[in-house]
């Protein structure tokens, strides 16, 4: 697989693009005014032990309090499991498993003001604050260490049995006793005990420094920052592996080389430093694809294509086969549109940075074995995800239910807002409809008894149906009503928008009488 990083990087704005064998497949964005949180550690304040949830809330100085919950508390016989296939990379994407104990009742573990380090591993969602962790875990580019752990694990990404055993006894080799426990990631496979000596006494001071920054600090405080976005790409994922980073800023371009310099040498080669006039990702032919990444649909290869909604419990993705009717046999041709479904599903997913539930809607199969051929390509191209993903089997409806780990809000979450007319429902009230409300709110007047003459204010497109659809409006209104009625056109309203106005006063009753 070819793979390739492009970096698009400004005062206000860094974007970095991955791009795989030519497709765009991730898209990460970093803005000083929405800075990434993942892996800050903060000395906060327990603001509430609820029992009855086993969790506390954690004053770390964000808007919102932070969610901690038992399980996340650190106990005397924290761990790093042994078990081959439990270690993730312990990226934010990745998050590194520990292995537990029976969780303590959280009231035994944490009171009320008392002062805890934590590190966050989700950042706010839409209405929830930041969830955090006092398992706190610092990432290096071959190591993650874990102060409150103990023993070593493996990335599961190492397939090889005998390299897993062979990583693990060079770390345990070089492990002090009674500092914690690491977890050794994917691209140390040629990496050697000298480095890994390094990089663990780098990370153990980093840990060291930022205790002692606790003893001089009031809680709530930031007492450790993430490195950014550009460093920790390249810290989680440059590696032999890929071919080349692009960068067009030259202050970006320096501080990726000199962080090379000192922990990959042999890559720094491989990162260049575009020059050229055209933008960046313009040259690449990729601008224009980040800005259909919001659209509903999404086209397939054979004509197909996909419906993309996201909503507040889950994503739906509808699967459709659209113009492709292929030639004789209909189950080929389902089966084909549901492959190249599969494919493209699993690239949305890491491109519009989508996360939790995911229910995929795939076009119905008679045969099973048609079936377990989609979820496998569904699974395979997951398997690319750096954040962690689950399929489960296609059910009799055609229906894949998935998740997908969430640390953040998505880019449609944290790139767009809701509409201001249609607030988010992406519909608005048909002419028809809002004359069928003005017409109720009149009636309710004049069940009132009121007399004074109303002008009736309607967005343009609104005035328009009335004067040519019911162009007696007004006066059958009017006669109903038994008081006089003025009709005007308003392009500040919104399209299903109406004003109810007293004439005599100016006083806007929109609000008494147009109650639905």
């Amino acid at each position: 697989m070819k793979r390739e990083i492009l970096v698009n990087a400004t005062p206000r704005e860094t974007r970095v693009a991955i791009i795989e064998d030519g497709l765009l497949v991730e898209l990460l964005v970093d803005r000083p005014d929405a800075r990434r949180m993942v892996g800050d550690v903060y000395l906060g304040k327990v603001e509430a032990v609820l029992p009855g949830i086993q969790a506390a809330f954690v004053n770390i100085g964000t808007e919102k309090s932070a969610f901690l919950h038992a399980a996340d508390v650190v106990v005397d016989d924290a761990a790093v499991s042994d078990d081959d296939d439990e270690e993730d990379d312990g990226t934010e994407e990745g998050g590194g498993r520990r292995g537990r104990k029976e969780v303590r009742p959280i009231q035994d573990l944490l009171k009320r003001g008392q002062d805890i380090l934590v590190q966050i591993t989700k950042e706010p969602i839409s209405t929830k604050g930041p969830r955090v962790t006092a398992q706190v875990s610092l990432a290096g580019r071959f190591l993650v260490y874990m102060p409150f752990a103990s023993k070593v694990g493996v990335s599961r990404k190492i397939d090889e049995r005998s390299e897993r055993q062979r990583l693990r006894q060079m770390v345990q080799g070089i492990l002090p006793d009674d500092v914690g426990g690491v977890i050794v990631r994917t691209v140390s496979e040629d990496a050697t005990a000298e480095t890994f000596e390094r990089e663990l006494q780098s990370l153990i001071n980093n840990w060291k420094k930022i205790k002692r920054k606790t003893q001089f600090t009031r809680a709530p405080a930031l007492v450790h920052r993430e490195t950014n976005v550009t460093r920790g790409l390249v810290r989680d994922l440059f590696s032999a592996k890929v071919e080349g980073v692009t960068v067009d800023s030259k202050q970006v371009f320096n501080e990726i080389t000199e962080y090379l310099t000192g922990i990959a040498p042999e890559l720094v080669e491989r990162v260049k430093l575009y020059e050229e006039t055209v933008p960046l990702f313009d040259k690449a032919g990729i601008e224009t694809e980040l800005r259909d990444i919001f659209k509903r649909r999404c086209d397939l290869p054979s004509g197909g294509y996909l419906i993309i909604e996201p909503t507040e419990a889950l994503v739906s993705i509808d699967v459709n086969s659209g113009r492709f009717t292929g030639k004789r046999d209909p189950e080929k041709t389902i089966l084909k549109t549901n492959t190249e479904a599969a494919r493209e599903i699993a690239r949305q997913l890491r491109l519009r940075d989508v996360g939790g539930i995911i229910v995929c809607d795939f076009i119905d199969m008679e045969t099973q074995s048609n079936r377990d051929r989609v979820l496998g390509e569904l699974r395979t191209h997951l398997g690319r995800d750096r954040a962690r993903t689950r399929a489960f089997a296609v059910s009799d409806l055609g229906l894949v239910e998935m998740t997908r780990q969430r640390v953040r809000q998505s880019h449609y979450q944290s790139m767009t807002e809701a509409c201001p007319i249609c607030d988010g429902t992406g519909r608005v009230f048909t002419p028809e409809t809002i004359v069928r409300r003005t017409e109720r709110a009149v009636r309710r007047m004049a069940a009132e008894g009121r007399k004074e003459p109303v002008t009736l204010r309607l967005h343009p497109e609104v005035a328009l149906h009335v004067l040519e659809q019911e162009h007696d409006f007004v006066k059958r209104l009017e006669k109903l009503a038994g008081f006089s009625l003025e009709l005007r056109d308003d392009p500040l309203l919104k399209p299903d928008e109406i004003k109810l106005v007293m004439k005599g006063a100016q006083r806007d009753v929109t609000q008494q009488y147009a109650l639905t």
